[in-house]
Formats: C-alpha cells, structure tokens, sequence
C-alpha cells in the first residue's frame, strides 16, 4: 500500500496542504508560476506551509550525512531545472521546467499520451535551453536524467517507443527538439542534479 502524502501549495489557486494529488493538482493546474511540494509527515507539511517555501522546495533530509553532502556542494541558484512525469511508461507524459531557487514554474507541456519518461526529459531540457536562449541568460539546467544527457550530448534521441497515430505531436516535438540542437550553440550547462544530497529536483511532479 503506497504511503499517505500530503501536499503543500503555496502558490495556487488555493494555497493550502492537501491530502491527496488530485485537489493538490486542482490548485496548480494552469496557474502561472506555481510552487508546491510533497511530504510524507502531515506535521512537516503543515509546518512547512506556514514557513518560507524556499526552505524546503529541492530538499529532502536524511540520505546522506552531512559530511557526504558536502562533496556535492550546493546546486547554483542562478538556474533552471527541468523534469518530466509518465503515468506508465510508455503512458500519459508531461514535462515542465522551473526557477530552481524559488521553485517557481516557468514552462510546463502535456499532457501526452503514448510516451515515457526519457522523452519527456530530452524535451524539458531542450525547451529549458530555448528558455534561456530566447532571454540571453547564461544560467545552467539541472536534469536528474542521465539518459536524457546522453541524447543531449548525441543529438539525437534512442527511444524504442513506436510512432502512432496518438503519439504523433510527441515525434514532432522530438524532430523539432533535435534540429533546435544541431542548428543552435548554447553556453548553458547541463548538470545532473544529485537527488541524493539535495533531494527531489525543485521541477519533480511530487508523485512519486
């Protein structure tokens, strides 16, 4: 049995902690420059509703000691983060991007059906490049997606998944993912983002 999470909005269109992802969903969806988070402990949650939300937003205590999270360092916070959700995978898809400091959403896509994940976190980080690239900022994206890295790298993508009629806007956006790359330069760097020392990724879909 998967264990009771409790969310916390904090920007929405209700702000408040809610018991379950649906009415957590409700408050987030569609509302520019949302944050929001999820915790096991209603007792943290609530308190952390009440406190500033960038005390807690990408961070999640307690995998590494001290000590080993020092090595890590802390994430830059002139940055944007990026990540990506599948109901089932392949399954319904969506990705978004976020202001790592503040947590605040800067683009979200989906959702999509008939995709996977490592789709998803190709397109956030290329759409997270294109971001920044239309701003001139110079700022980094963190991805938690090795795999996504790679095909960043590669300039091409390695899915398994077949090209169907439901899926058919998803291939389009990698075809336009990947001339964006091959026809673009960018001084961005794209870091992996080390869960382990700071927590869930501020862009993760709080579902997990």
């Amino acid at each position: 049995m998967a264990k009771q999470k409790f969310y916390v909005v904090w920007a929405g269109k209700e702000p408040g902690v809610y018991n379950n992802w649906k009415d957590c969903e409700r408050q987030i969806r569609n509302f520019d420059g949302a944050i929001y988070k999820s915790f096991f402990d209603e007792e943290l949650a609530q308190k952390a509703y009440m406190d500033d939300h960038r005390n807690y937003i990408g961070k999640d205590f307690g995998k590494l000691t001290e000590a080993e999270k020092e090595k890590y360092g802390k994430p830059i916070g002139n940055s944007i983060s990026v990540d990506a959700a599948c109901s089932g995978n392949p399954g319904i898809m969506e990705y978004r991007g976020v202001d790592t400091l503040s947590g605040a959403e800067l683009f979200r896509q989906g959702p999509f059906p008939n995709s996977t994940v490592n789709i998803g976190e190709f397109l956030a980080i290329v759409h997270g490049l294109a971001y920044l690239a239309e701003r001139d900022f110079k700022f980094p994206v963190y991805t938690d997606s090795r795999t996504a890295m790679k095909w960043i790298r590669d300039k091409k993508t390695n899915t398994k998944l077949q090209r169907q009629a439901n899926n058919e806007k998803v291939f389009q956006l990698l075809e336009r993912a990947v001339i964006w790359l091959e026809a673009n330069e960018y001084p961005n760097k794209i870091i992996k983002w080390e869960t382990a020392a700071w927590g869930e990724i501020p862009a993760d879909f709080g579902r997990k």
